[in-house]
């Protein structure tokens, strides 16, 4: 009993080091938001980079959640900005994406 104990723990533990959380840029690319936007260049959309730099310093996460999940026009030229809704983005992996936006 103990060795089976023992086996068990260890495969839970070696399951857990493979288990990763997927990153920003992941998210995005599973996502598909990196068929608009790019990390240094305008696509569609504008620069990762660039929204970083307009928004560096200030505290906007809770501002642009929504203004992403909704899409629509804006800021950022005549084209609008299609929404995200939850079954194309998930609200944990949308704040994950737009931290690391941010963080650029």
């Amino acid at each position: 009993m103990k060795i089976v104990k023992s086996v068990l723990v260890a495969s839970l533990a070696l399951l857990s080091f493979c288990v990763q959380a997927a990153t920003g840029e992941e998210i995005m690319t599973k996502s598909g938001c990196m068929a608009c936007h790019t990390k240094d260049k305008k696509l569609v959309g504008p620069a990762l980079k660039d929204i970083a730099a307009k928004y560096k310093g200030q505290d906007v996460l809770a501002k642009l959640l929504p203004k992403v999940r909704a899409g629509g026009p804006g800021v950022w030229g005549p084209i609008p900005m299609s929404p995200n809704p939850v079954e194309k983005i998930s609200d944990a992996d949308l704040k994950t994406a737009v931290e690391w936006i941010l963080k650029l």
